[in-house]
């Protein structure tokens, strides 16, 4: 990986997420010139980000996946998800943790790069990970949509509407967009388990027992946050308490043990 190239990247992922947290201090409205101005800057990071990481995780040798490889690609996939939602939704605030997170993935990568060699992976493997890669992508900006979401709550329960919470959407709405990306998140999650099902010989195998089994857990407790929303309109702190324990399974799942796996055993 470049190293000027990654600390270009960094330095316009930070000159993005400060653009918001500036804007969202002076409590502006999320529209007009300054708004295409902040997502074009987030835009050209993820397409240097993209440039970046391309060679370091289709090597010669096959699909390196190595825990800051992963890592990296997830944010990557996570910004670039966020600026395509922005064409429809007010979503950019969310860019303030996303573009932070992708900065110091790529500082990871830099400090860290891969030294392990790929592996040779099947198509139905390599689909299988994209479709956990995006599950785990959407369902990332769920949650920090979650926090959001308890934050402006509590400042309206609490009767301090400041700028910071004007310049957010009505509550409803955020509420609304939330649960739009656990939806989508929850499909992909479906899918990246039936694909395991499929394409895995054994996803119970003992390398790979606590991912499936925290996996399946994530897909349980959004499972029942959406049922409850359907059947009892779970919303508020209820469904941000869901969305954030659902989530750390996930996470727990697939970075929890490529840690224990790659950094303290060395495997």
């Amino acid at each position: 990986m470049s190293s000027i190239s990654g600390l270009l990247a960094i330095a316009l992922y930070l000159t993005t997420s400060g653009m918001l947290v500036m804007r969202l201090a002076r409590g502006a409205v999320g529209n007009g010139a300054g708004r295409t101005r902040i997502l074009l800057i987030g835009t050209a990071a993820v397409l240097i980000h993209a440039g970046l990481l391309y060679p370091s995780i289709l090597t010669e040798s096959g699909l390196n996946l190595g825990f800051f490889n992963a890592a990296s690609l997830i944010a990557l996939l996570t910004a670039a998800l966020l600026l395509v939602a922005t064409f429809r939704e007010p979503v950019e605030n969310l860019g303030i943790a996303v573009f932070a997170v992708a900065a110091v993935s790529i500082g990871l990568l830099l400090l860290y790069p891969a030294t392990s060699p790929g592996s040779s992976l099947s198509w139905q493997l390599q689909t299988h990970i994209l479709i956990s890669l995006l599950a785990y992508s959407i369902l990332g900006l769920a949650v920090l949509q979650a926090l959001l979401l308890a934050v402006q709550e509590r400042h309206l329960h609490n009767r301090q509407p400041g700028g910071f919470i004007r310049s957010l959407p009505p509550l409803q709405t955020m509420e609304v967009l939330m649960f739009q990306m656990i939806g989508v998140g929850f499909a992909l999650l479906t899918l990246a388990l039936l694909t395991g099902v499929l394409f895995l010989e054994d996803i119970f195998a003992q390398h790979l027992v606590h991912k499936t089994v925290l996996s399946i857990g994530a897909w349980l407790v959004f499972a029942i946050l959406l049922w409850g929303r359907w059947r009892f309109g779970w919303r508020g702190r209820t469904a941000i308490r869901w969305t954030v324990g659902g989530f750390v399974f996930l996470m727990l799942a697939y970075f929890g043990s490529k840690l224990v796996l790659e950094l303290i055993l060395e495997r």
